[in-house]
């Protein structure tokens, strides 16, 4: 289904992993031009969070802004000074969740994305576009930010990180044993 939304890149003090599953970071900054000649306004998520807390719906928290692939919840959105911090949890038991951690570990993943539609935007004196008034839809953990010189801090308690990167590698290549042999019944069905 395509919702028809637009996406921003955001990694400069982006995701910063705590514990293995709390992501905590900004996923949008005010006024810093992005690689595609936009800026967003101070205030422009105010609407928007306003009425998702009226109707008493949240915003998501996605994999690539894949809405096929929840990973986690936002415990909290909110406009400050800098822009749109976020704080939230990844959820353990999802495969995808679990795989994110590890690669924000690892030093893989480097921003935060969000998705939305333009509700209100004008023209600044140089012809970008400035985002006064934003409906915020998800938010969502990229590997490719689009603010060139942001990095993403990635963190973790102990050495649940590690771990985890060790167990999903094992996992990882037993499906890929397991695809292989079904792969391999399946042929030998269709002979």
């Amino acid at each position: 289904m395509d919702y028809r939304l637009e996406r921003k890149f955001c990694a400069k003090d982006g995701a910063l992993v705590r514990d293995g599953t709390r992501i905590v970071g900004y996923a949008s900054l005010f006024d810093e031009t992005d690689q595609g000649g936009d800026r967003v306004a101070p205030g422009a998520y105010a609407a928007s969070l306003a009425r998702l807390k009226a109707e008493g719906l949240s915003v998501k928290m996605l994999w690539q802004h894949d809405p096929a692939e929840p990973i986690g919840l936002w415990d909290v959105i909110r406009e400050d000074a800098r822009g749109l911090y976020v704080e939230g949890r990844l959820l353990p038991e999802v495969a995808r969740a679990r795989e994110a951690a590890a690669l924000i570990g690892a030093g893989a993943i480097d921003g935060l994305s969000i998705g939305y539609r333009a509700v209100r935007a004008t023209k600044d004196a140089a012809g970008r576009r400035v985002l006064h008034e934003i409906e915020l839809w998800e938010v969502s953990l990229v590997t490719f930010p689009m603010q060139r010189t942001a990095r993403v801090a990635a963190k973790s308690e102990g050495g649940d990180l590690r771990a985890l990167a060790q167990a999903l590698r094992a996992a990882t290549a037993d499906l890929a044993a397991l695809r292989s042999a079904e792969n391999g019944v399946q042929k030998a069905r269709r002979k």
